[in-house]
């Protein structure tokens, strides 16, 4: 049995090993100040009780760089008003507050009661040494892994009924193939297998144009699965109660094009009503309006492309989540409702993309994808001259124009209309904090930064760099610096997290809304924010041995953000440019 000095011993190592976490930090606060419950409005009996704050509400992490000047968590005048009479904070109650410790908690150094609230300032030594000195890779991944199966299914890549082309995909279903795919490696990192649906054939044009934009889609030949699986869900929904009787059993196909066809094929066709599929099961958030739906052969090749995907899930628990525009949302509901009504049972969610403008111009995704190139290659002949050419540069346009279609169609809030500039003359900026450029722009600079200081090493002008326990944190005082750790850093964990907590709840009906623009958002925030410090701060000192312990201090935290890069961008499936 541990002694009670080994047992503090084996606590405070544990709680030094665990990352730091701003939600556990938050949290700990707000109990801090709480206390016990009873205890805190001071109210004796018949004098009414205090209304007792939301506890998510009592403190606030800072984030601009004016407010943490001075402090790093509030909690507001408002909600020390509500806790305590005339807003004073008891001295056992800072006192515990200014103790605080635990698993992943920030370290704390201060604080005081100002005008705006009793104001927290974080032990920044500390947590640079947490951080920096410990396992990094921990800030990088999930805070917890998820188990289950997720089938993303992209409609527009289904034939409807001819196979779609690059040149038959609108910018609206772009834009879902695009968030398809982030979607797929968001989900892997918080450890859901991942399939998607349906897959192409290898030598399709869409296939060669999708790889152009660095998307890796499942492909296969052409067999008779698919055929016999079609049969299969042909027959379910002929035995499915949600039949409409009377309709024509046996299995109808297009009668060669033309209204004509298709109302002869109509009348005969068989039926399923949708409405009682979705009454009668309990699932919520699908159109009143959805009826009676005609069984058609796209539609049955499409269910047989989602059971495919899904017999390769070898766990119970299988989310199907549908990745749809708005335009074409109601028919992906029929499709949904037509595979539930065969018999699937998988839980269904639809992730619902708005429109794609582009005002004064009509382009389809092949000639965007190529306005785009076109740009990118004439805007790094403008910066970088005659270099532009060979295999090198033309692997760096390409990554920089996937980057920039992928910011411009993915950094807006799903739901909401995307508006694109266009117009030819408009061309690709490499300057300035915009969009994906910017962004690669930066991670590129940390590439030469670290090329640069390997070169000093090589001359003999600099030590290789110290384990992170061997320095004195305390040297890192520049205002980015805490940006980049407090903002960026500690936080991605808890960014991954957010969207597999969204997409597993039971409830809240058919559409799920998921934060899609985050990893955009972060990345162009931090590129900000690591531009301003890079062009303020010279890293690479002179080689004097009294400097070295804060360039090495810097080192380790730029290598660290480096790793933050690749780890967001990997999201994105883009890979980092190494140089510019």
């Amino acid at each position: 049995m541990c002694s009670p000095v080994c047992a503090v011993a084996v606590m405070e190592n544990t709680e030094q090993l665990s990352p730091l976490r701003i939600t556990p930090t938050v949290r700990a606060l707000s109990s801090a100040l709480r206390g016990k419950r009873e205890n805190v409005h001071g109210s004796s009996p018949g004098n009414g009780d205090r209304v007792f704050p939301d506890p998510e509400k009592l403190w606030f992490k800072e984030s601009s760089a004016k407010n943490l000047r001075n402090r790093d968590f509030l909690s507001p005048t408002t909600m020390l008003n509500t806790l305590f009479a005339d807003g004073q904070v008891p001295p056992p109650v800072m006192s515990r507050v200014l103790s605080l410790r635990g698993s992943g908690v920030l370290p704390v150094a201060g604080g005081e009661v100002m005008g705006e609230g009793l104001r927290l300032r974080v032990d920044r030594a500390a947590a640079f040494r947490a951080v920096l000195a410990g396992a990094t890779t921990e800030y990088l991944k999930p805070s917890c892994q998820r188990e289950g199966c997720v089938v993303l299914n992209c409609p527009a890549l289904h034939p409807k009924p001819n196979t779609p082309t690059p040149d038959t995909l609108s910018l609206g279903q772009l834009r879902t193939v695009l968030l398809t795919d982030h979607m797929g490696a968001l989900l892997r990192r918080q450890g859901f297998a991942v399939f998607y649906c349906p897959t192409l054939p290898e030598d399709s044009e869409m296939i060669t144009f999708l790889r152009a934009l660095g998307i890796d889609w499942p492909t296969a030949a052409a067999n008779r699965t698919i055929e016999e699986r079609e049969e299969k869900i042909h027959k379910a929904l002929e035995n499915s109660p949600y039949r409409e009787k009377g309709t024509e059993r046996g299995r109808k196909t297009s009668g060669g094009g033309g209204r004509k066809a298709e109302e002869v094929e109509n009348e005969g066709a068989l039926r399923i009503n949708l409405k009682r599929v979705f009454q009668e099961e309990g699932l919520l958030g699908y159109d009143p309006s959805l009826g009676t739906c005609a069984v058609h052969r796209d539609g049955v090749s499409h269910l047989a492309q989602l059971d495919l995907s899904t017999a390769d899930c070898a766990v119970a628990m299988v989310i199907a989540l549908h990745v749809t525009s708005c335009q074409d949302e109601f028919r992906q509901q029929q499709i949904a409702m037509l595979w539930r009504a065969s018999g699937a049972t998988h839980m269904q969610r639809h992730l619902v993309c708005g429109p794609v403008k582009t005002p004064g111009s009509h382009l389809t995704a092949a000639q965007y994808l190529q306005l785009r190139r076109g740009q990118m290659k004439e805007a790094s002949e403008m910066k970088y001259g005659d270099q532009v050419e060979g295999q090198t540069w033309d692997d760096i346009i390409k990554v920089m124009t996937s980057a920039t279609v992928r910011f411009e169609l993915l950094s807006t809030v799903h739901t909401s209309p995307v508006t694109l500039d266009v117009q030819r003359e408009g061309g690709v900026s490499t300057k300035g904090p915009r969009g994906g450029v910017f962004v690669m722009y930066n991670c590129a600079r940390l590439h030469t930064l670290f090329d640069s200081y390997e070169r000093g090493v090589e001359k003999g002008l600099y030590p290789e760099i110290p384990e992170g326990s061997q320095l004195d944190f305390s040297a890192l005082k520049e205002e980015g610096e805490w940006l980049i750790l407090f903002n960026y850093l500690i936080p991605f964990s808890e960014l991954l997290d957010q969207s597999g907590q969204v997409l597993d709840c039971e409830g809240g009906g058919a559409r799920v809304n998921i934060k899609t623009e985050q990893i955009c958002k972060f990345l162009v925030s931090l590129s900000k924010d690591f531009s301003s410090y890079y062009n303020r701060v010279h890293v690479l000192g002179e080689p004097l041995p009294h400097l070295f312990n804060q360039m090495f201090c810097r080192l380790h935290l730029l290598r660290a953000l480096r790793e933050l890069y690749h780890s967001a961008l990997e999201i994105l499936n883009l890979p980092p440019i190494r140089q510019l």
